[in-house]
């Protein structure tokens, strides 16, 4: 297929001018002052919006109602289409905390659904659990939380090459020897539900963990011991540019200070914004519904979150991208810094940064057109319109 993008300003993420974006076989083939003849093809006159790289979601566990732990291609497929709409254009379906035998199907799924069209680019998985810290599981289900074994993880990790991420507690018994097997695989380990502090943090970045999950959620943050003050994985996470940090910028999670704080502690270039989204994320949601969700909890939709039906506590995200981008944005960070961290940033984490992530040459034709307000007009994800809301 060929398209043509007009008249829009294009983001690279910086600022690159009004140029037109030729597309032909899902791949960007020029970003220009003119069309370059480029005939034989739709247009789509993108005027008064900006064109964006697509968005890259490297934490959901799912959407539009599905999510990856019913163990099938189509619901990844499902969950993966759902947010497409609203600019993740490529996507790392994430599993959660189950028996070893779920978790393994869910990585079957994904793998299935990657050959299967879809709206988005599959990725592969992120894992986060089952080697997670009980003082800190948050919303995991406790009952199966593991000490990574090795016969354990590597049952996991042996399953499928498109593994691209793990999240465990370093501090857990075993832990660094995970650590190790990931580096040596090229996979992520990220520092997840954990409740280290400093002496086990610096083991873990040697032994090759180097993300932090959603920063503040279920992590440890400062104690005292004998008066002195140590740090968690929140301080350690602030102060170390040997790790990169995944931020909830739902506008719930984490005030819009403190995404500030973390912004100004780290920098742009060390951060990645996901949503953590469940199944009901990018979804029409009313407020004040009730849903259960695939994890069996009745929960109950609120102030733009899911809330346990106590209302004590959060029962997971349901963001997308795009709202990612404005609550950001919202909180004093440029919006081009914001749109790294959903573009650029998780494409070199997860090993993509020479196809994803940006409007050049050569990449993957994952264009998102926004609006004055951060809203998305259009998405082109591998050169196919997914979403166009203007005429032509």
């Amino acid at each position: 297929m060929r398209l043509k993008i007009v008249n829009s300003r294009v983001y690279d993420p910086d600022p690159v001018g009004e140029k037109a974006i030729l597309i032909e076989d899902g791949r960007i083939l020029d970003v220009a002052d003119h069309d370059g003849g480029f005939s034989g093809c739709r247009v789509l006159d993108a005027s008064g919006l900006r064109a964006v790289p697509g968005f890259i979601d490297i934490h959901v566990h799912g959407g539009g109602g599905r999510c990856c732990m019913e163990g099938t291609a189509q619901s990844v497929v499902a969950m993966a289409n759902a947010h497409a709409q609203y600019g993740t254009t490529t996507i790392l379906p994430t599993t959660w905390t189950a028996p070893l035998e779920e978790i393994g199907r869910a990585i079957d799924a994904v793998r299935e659904a990657t050959a299967l069209p879809c709206d988005a680019t599959i990725a592969g998985v992120f894992l986060e659990g089952p080697f997670l810290a009980p003082e800190q599981a948050g919303a995991q289900a406790p009952g199966v939380l593991k000490t990574p074994e090795e016969a354990d993880w590597r049952s996991l990790i042996d399953r499928w090459s498109g593994i691209r991420m793990v999240g465990a507690a370093p501090e857990l018994p075993g832990a660094r020897a995970l650590g190790d097997a990931l580096a040596r695989r090229g996979i992520v380990g990220s520092i997840a539900h954990s409740q280290a502090y400093e002496e086990d943090l610096r083991a873990a970045v040697e032994h090759g963990f180097s993300d932090v999950t959603h920063l503040y959620s279920c992590c440890s943050t400062f104690v005292r011991r004998g008066g002195f003050r140590v740090p968690g994985v929140v301080e350690c996470a602030l102060a170390w540019d040997s790790l990169t940090a995944q931020l909830i910028a739902d506008g719930r999670h984490l005030p819009d200070t403190m995404l500030r704080l973390v912004w100004k502690a780290k920098g742009t270039e060390l951060l990645t914004l996901v949503t953590d989204g469940l199944d009901f994320s990018a979804s029409e949601l009313e407020e004040g519904s009730t849903y259960t969700q695939c994890n069996g909890m009745d929960v109950v939709y609120e102030d733009g979150v899911m809330k346990l039906m106590s209302r004590e506590a959060f029962a997971g995200s349901v963001a997308t991208t795009d709202r990612l981008l404005r609550v950001a944005a919202g909180a004093g960070i440029p919006w081009t810094e914001a749109l790294r961290m959903l573009t650029v940033n998780p494409a070199g984490r997860i090993g993509m940064a020479d196809k994803k992530g940006r409007l050049r040459p050569g990449y993957d034709a994952d264009v998102v057109l926004l609006d004055e307000r951060l809203r998305v007009a259009g998405v082109v994800s591998g050169g196919r319109i997914i979403r166009w809301e203007r005429n032509g």
